[in-house]
C-alpha cells in the first residue's frame, strides 16, 4: 500500500468503481446558489436644497441662464478681441495680446455653457433614479411609443419647454459660440488676394543674399563649415513692415555644409550647391511646423512636431513620419564678394502639401 511521504502512514487504495461514477470536482471550483448576495437596491433619496426650497431653486435657475449670457459674452468678446487686438504689425506683443483675449472670450464662451448644463443638470432637473432594463434592439410600435415617452418625460424633468429663460439663454450661447471660430477662420485667408498664388511664391529671386535669422547679416560661403547649420532669411526681410511674418514663414531656411562626398543630389540640381553647401526649406511638408533640429553625424534633419525625418545627404528625402514628400530646395550659389546667393525662387511651393490642392 501506499504511504504518505511526510507522515509515513498508510493511504487506502481508491475504490475503481467509485471513481468511474462520482466525477472529480477540483478544489475551488464548486459554486454554492446561498452565497449569491441580493440587490441592495438605491440608497435612500436624500433630496436637494433646491427640493425644499424654492427660493434655493429660483436661485439656481439664475445662476444656470446667468452662465449662459456669460457664455454669449464671451463669444461676443472673443470676436472683439480679434478687431481691436490686430497682428498686422508683425509685433510679437501684438500677437500675444491677440491670443491672449481671444483665447479669454473662447474659454468664458465654453465654461459657460459646460458649467450652466451641468449646475443644471444637479440642481434644477427632476431628481430622479431610474433603472434602464436592457432590451433587444428593434424598432416596433411599442419601442416608437416609448422613445417618444422618453423624450417627452425628459422635457417634462428638465423644464426644457416650461423654463424659457434658461432655454432660450441656451439656444442663444449654442448659436454665439461658433461665431469667433468663423471670425477667425475667414482672417486666415486675405480678402483681396488670391492665397494660391501668395503661398506658391516666396520673397527669394536670383540675387537675393542668404542672411542670418534674425539679425540679418549676409553669409560668406567660407564662414559655412561642415557639419554646421544655419537659420537663413532673405536679405531685406528685417526691414519689412508689412507682412514680415508672413514673408518669414515662407521663406524661412536651412543651411547645412556637409562633405561633398557625401552628398547624393538629383542630376537635375547638382548645380544647386556650393561645395557642399545646400539650403532648404524649414517649414515642414506635412502641416508647416519648423524643421529646426539637426543631427550632423547622419544628416538628418527632424521636425519636432510630429517626428518626420529627412535626409539632407539624400535631396531632403522623408524617411520617416507623416510627410509626404521632401523638402523643397533653394537654389544656391556664390556671388562675386564671396556671398551665398539664390539662383531663383522655390521650383515648388513650400510648406504642407494641402497647399498645393487647388
Amino acid at each position: 500500500m501506499a504511504q504518505d511521504d511526510h507522515s509515513g502512514t498508510e493511504l487506502a487504495a481508491a475504490d475503481s468503481s467509485h471513481a468511474e461514477t462520482v466525477p472529480a470536482v477540483k478544489t475551488g471550483t464548486a459554486l454554492v446558489q446561498a452565497d449569491a448576495f441580493e440587490n441592495p437596491g438605491f440608497p435612500p433619496h436624500r433630496p436637494r436644497v433646491t427640493d425644499e426650497d424654492p427660493n434655493k431653486e429660483k436661485r439656481a435657475q439664475r445662476t444656470v441662464y446667468t452662465l449662459f449670457y456669460l457664455s454669449i459674452l464671451g463669444s461676443i468678446w472673443a470676436i472683439a478681441a480679434y478687431m481691436l487686438f490686430p497682428i498686422e504689425s508683425n509685433n510679437v506683443g501684438d500677437v500675444r495680446l491677440n491670443n491672449l483675449f481671444i483665447g479669454l472670450g473662447a474659454a468664458l464662451a465654453l465654461l459657460g455653457i459646460g458649467f450652466g448644463a451641468v449646475h443644471w443638470a444637479k440642481s434644477v432637473m427632476t431628481d430622479v433614479e431610474l433603472v434602464d432594463e436592457r432590451h433587444k434592439i428593434g424598432g416596433n410600435e411599442v419601442a416608437r411609443a416609448g422613445a417618444v415617452k422618453v423624450f417627452e418625460d425628459a422635457d417634462r424633468e428638465s423644464g426644457f419647454t416650461r423654463r424659457s429663460v434658461i432655454r432660450n439663454s441656451l439656444i442663444g450661447a449654442l448659436l454665439v459660440f461658433p461665431l469667433p471660430a468663423v471670425v477667425l477662420f475667414r482672417g486666415l485667408a486675405p480678402q483681396d488676394e488670391n492665397p494660391v498664388e501668395l503661398l506658391s511664391h516666396t520673397m527669394w529671386k536670383q540675387g537675393t543674399r542668404l542672411t542670418l535669422d534674425p539679425s540679418g547679416v549676409p553669409i560668406k560661403a567660407a564662414d559655412v563649415t561642415i557639419g554646421s547649420a544655419f537659420h537663413v532669411i532673405p536679405e531685406g526681410l528685417s526691414e519689412l513692415h508689412h507682412g514680415k511674418l508672413e514673408e518669414k514663414a515662407k521663406a524661412a531656411v536651412l543651411l547645412m555644409r556637409l562633405n561633398p562626398d557625401e552628398l547624393n543630389q538629383l542630376p537635375e540640381r547638382e548645380s544647386w550647391s556650393y561645395d557642399g553647401i545646400v539650403a532648404y526649406s524649414k517649414i515642414c511638408t506635412h502641416v508647416g511646423c519648423p524643421v529646426a533640429l539637426y543631427e550632423q553625424h547622419t544628416h538628418h534633419l527632424l521636425c519636432p512636431c510630429h517626428q518626420s525625418q529627412f535626409d539632407v545627404a539624400n535631396h531632403c528625402e522623408v524617411i520617416f513620419g507623416p510627410a509626404a514628400r521632401p523638402l523643397p530646395q533653394l537654389p544656391i550659389e556664390v556671388d562675386d564678394e564671396g556671398y551665398l546667393v539664390a539662383q531663383s525662387d522655390f521650383t515648388e511651393p513650400v510648406g504642407p502639401s494641402f497647399w498645393e490642392r487647388h
